[in-house]
């Protein structure tokens, strides 16, 4: 999505000594560069590549020239590394030194920043993406984490991995709220436009007070038939209006809501769906967010997105080198199926690793395809239970044909939900059996039952192969320093606040605060800090 401005890089690369910096003191230009300011200048501002946003631009040379890039991207960059609003950076840069100092704009009569500016970029970047499916500012950061890495010495070699959920910044609905609100917003549309006459009977839908009454203070009426009006005043709206508001989105959000949430019963009337009816994650949440999606992880609720985040480590600390962002129903192995398939043949073996949600043949020997070795198991603080590899299984996997001690099951059944047998023995042979306690079989009346997991005797047979592997050294080290970056965002950069909705707009944010911190990480190696710290990332 091109704007009518055209793109001109910005010259002020170096900062020329005719500028405000020349009539500093001595002992303030001393400070400035034992500041941040000047490691931002150093490694982070003169390494925006402008060019990689031209497409937001127009090619036309005779167009009112750009805000100069770098400084808006550095801009937004400092925003969240010093966690600001938009107006409190455009002060800071029109004020304070070292914010010129750290975007070259000391010769500046009037800083070129303003809050305009900083979020037309943000909307440019979201909505090209939205009609190229290219994300500018990822490639950005992708070509930028390369260099830091590289300056701070770190190897390529080991990464680790992990994801999170990123809450939407929204209200929890239930039913009847989301239907009614999709509904009012509707209502109100028409309402503005004067199709009154489209409205009869439905007003109220428009009055701010109605919503509290019909969602929640109205209990003399019980809540499902409050819910059941809802339902047919909206099928009832829905036809009225199709021909002139299809291609509004209060009309597109509402009938999306309804197909969702309701079904028809035999005489052809909506009625709300049943639990057994098959609510998909992917139903709308809030309106007010159509993009974020259902899912409950370790037994949380989430409404929003989710995100994968690559660490590349070695003894001189850690650098995020690429991260993904999309709805929170994509699953850790898709993240990592994306990254591999991206990835190119490394020239001296890479080591990955992740916790066990991550775990997959498949995804192991594309890996192992690409000189990389793909580590699971050991993020999960258990002992393997070699005992696991000592069971013979069928041929198709999928049954347990005899124990370490050479018994015959009496029966053996494969759960596919849980990637799990079933197999009971006998209790004479599991009641003294020198394996009982490894093979925690529960002993019954008559039999003895063993839940034998598929997934975990991969990881067990995986976890042996490299048992003896000096990369195992290093996981130990690492493992503790996985989960640090989550916490960190959620911690300092509040991710789960962001002030904005949609997945593409919040993708945005998320990734300028993806540069702030691994500007944090570089300020903190720049201090000697991170060295104290090998193979941590403790603090970001």
């Amino acid at each position: 999505m091109r704007c009518p401005m055209s793109f001109v890089p910005n010259s002020a690369q170096q900062i020329s000594l005719f500028d405000k910096l020349a009539f500093l003191s001595k002992r303030k230009q001393k400070m400035i560069e034992k500041s941040w300011a000047q490691a931002f200048s150093d490694h982070i501002f003169t390494r925006i590549n402008e060019h990689i946003f031209a497409p937001l631009y127009s090619e036309k040379t005779n167009s009112r020239p750009n805000a100069p890039i770098n400084v808006v991207v550095g801009a937004l960059i400092l925003k969240d590394f010093t966690n600001l609003t938009d107006e409190e950076i455009t002060e800071a840069c029109e004020f304070d030194f070292r914010y010129q100092y750290a975007l070259h704009t000391t010769s500046f009569e009037d800083q070129p920043v303003s809050e305009r500016s900083l979020s037309r970029f943000r909307s440019r970047l979201a909505a090209y993406e939205l009609t190229t499916g290219e994300d500018l500012l990822h490639q950005c950061f992708v070509e930028m984490a390369e260099s830091m890495r590289e300056y701070m010495e770190i190897s390529p070699s080991i990464k680790r991995m992990d994801s999170m959920m990123i809450e939407s910044n929204i209200l929890k609905m239930g039913r009847l709220e989301l239907l009614y609100t999709c509904l009012s917003n509707l209502v109100k549309e028409l309402h503005r436009d004067g199709k009154i006459e489209m409205l009869e009977g439905l007003e109220h839908y428009a009055d701010p007070n109605d919503r509290n009454r019909v969602v929640y203070h109205d209990r003399e009426i019980p809540q499902a038939e409050r819910l059941q009006k809802v339902i047919d005043d909206a099928t009832e709206l829905l036809p009225k209006c199709a021909d002139e508001y299809a291609d509004s989105e209060d009309y597109q959000l509402l009938e999306r809501a309804i197909g969702e949430q309701t079904k028809e019963d035999d005489d052809g009337h909506n009625i709300p769906k049943g639990k057994g009816d098959g609510m998909d994650a992917s139903s709308l949440q809030n309106p007010s967010d159509p993009d974020a999606t259902y899912r409950i992880k370790a037994g949380k609720e989430h409404r929003g997105y989710s995100a994968n985040i690559t660490e590349t480590v070695d003894k001189n600390g850690s650098v995020v080198t690429d991260y993904q962002y999309d709805v929170n129903t994509r699953s850790d192995v898709d993240y990592l199926r994306e990254s591999l398939e991206a990835a190119e043949t490394a020239e001296e073996t890479e080591a990955w690793i992740a916790d066990g949600a991550y775990a997959s043949e498949e995804l192991a020997e594309l890996a192992a395809d690409k000189n990389i070795g793909l580590l699971t198991t050991g993020l999960r603080g258990r002992k393997p239970r070699e005992i696991l590899t000592q069971f013979k299984l069928s041929e198709d996997g999928h049954a347990v044909t005899e124990c370490p001690e050479g018994h015959t099951p009496r029966s053996s059944s494969y759960i596919r939900q849980t990637n799990s047998i079933r197999v009971s023995f006998q209790r004479c042979c599991c009641e003294n059996c020198p394996h009982r306690k490894e093979c925690n079989a529960k002993i019954k009346s008559r039999t003895a039952v063993l839940i034998f997991s598929l997934g975990a005797l991969a990881h067990t047979e995986e976890a042996i192969r490299r048992k003896d592997d000096e990369i195992m050294k290093l996981v130990g080290r690492i493992r503790n320093g996985v989960e640090t970056v989550p916490s960190v965002l959620r911690r300092k950069y509040h991710v789960d606040t962001m002030p904005v909705r949609g997945r593409l707009k919040t993708k945005v944010f998320f990734g300028l605060k993806m540069f702030a911190l691994n500007f944090s990480k570089l300020w903190l190696h720049e201090r000697g800090l991170e060295k104290c710290r090998p193979l941590q990332a403790g603090t970001v």
